[in-house]
């Protein structure tokens, strides 16, 4: 279904839900604007999470899409990256060109639904594409996401994403006893729909725009949907952490801000890593 201005439906419903919380995010102590002010070395917690299996960056231009504030877009900058980022809130790239401003790193932010960065962008242009944590469950189409990738690359760039482990996404967050799949742990043609008050950060902030649409997306998907734009995957590591409490009741952090459960964390795949290469 679209709008009258043939934007679909799913999109002016996620945009208004993350408008509205955009500022709620920069103001939480969960992503740590304060820290990226104060020192000119400190980099996200995810970012510094995969910085083994990243590598160096430097030199290169990469974009992130679905960047929300900017937090990760700005790690990657001061890692020597050129750095684009894209999104499709405004308030959210508000937040992140204010903290690049006020950081003084030049990074080009860029207003758009994922799907049409090709054509504002340009076509292979990029060294990398950049991916964080809980973006692509917001996506209805998972092999179209990967023509994406594949059209920003140029021959030999590569993908890197760390993403919500689909298993982890099929699960019942709202149980607190038991671990229990309720969700599709596969792409379906509909989405879920949600109404969710609150957020994943500590605010006292009061939401209007609570409804959501979203879509699981299984890693046999991905991994097909990218091998079939000519990307040879080249790394894959799944993951027993998540970088915030996906299971509030089940969950203890550690030192380094990773939440796994409590009770034998290996029983739960709660993110991936996954690098593939434009061929």
């Amino acid at each position: 279904m679209t709008s009258g201005d043939n934007t679909p439906e799913y999109v002016r419903v996620n945009r208004a839900n993350w408008d509205d919380r955009a500022a709620a995010h920069a103001a939480s102590p969960d992503y740590r604007v304060q820290r990226f002010l104060d020192d000119p070395s400190y980099l996200s917690e995810v970012i510094r999470f995969d910085l083994p299996l990243l590598g160096s960056v430097e030199g290169q231009r990469g974009v992130h899409l679905q960047c929300h504030i900017g937090t990760d877009t700005l790690s990657l900058a001061r890692l020597g990256a050129s750095m684009t980022g894209v999104d499709f809130s405004p308030r959210s790239l508000e937040e992140a060109r204010r903290l690049a401003d006020a950081t003084g790193t030049a990074i080009d932010y860029l207003e758009a639904n994922v799907y049409a960065a090709p054509s504002l962008l340009g076509y292979h242009g990029f060294d990398f594409v950049f991916t964080g944590v809980g973006a692509l469950c917001w996506l209805p189409n998972v092999a179209e996401w990967a023509q994406v990738v594949a059209d920003l690359l140029k021959p030999g760039g590569r993908l890197f994403i760390r993403e919500g482990h689909p298993m982890l996404w099929a699960i019942d967050e709202a149980r607190t006893d038991w671990i229990v799949v309720d969700y599709s742990y596969f792409e379906t043609e509909h989405p879920l729909v949600d109404e969710d008050d609150g957020t994943y950060v500590e605010t006292d902030i009061e939401f209007r725009n609570n409804l959501t649409h979203s879509w699981n997306h299984g890693l046999g998907e991905i991994i097909t949907g990218l091998t079939n734009v000519g990307m040879q995957v080249t790394g894959l590591v799944e993951h027993n952490s998540a970088p915030w409490d996906a299971l509030p009741g089940q969950m203890t952090r550690d030192d380094a801000g990773e939440w796994r459960l409590t009770e034998r964390p290996d029983r739960l795949a709660c993110t991936y890593t996954l690098q593939a290469v434009k061929t």
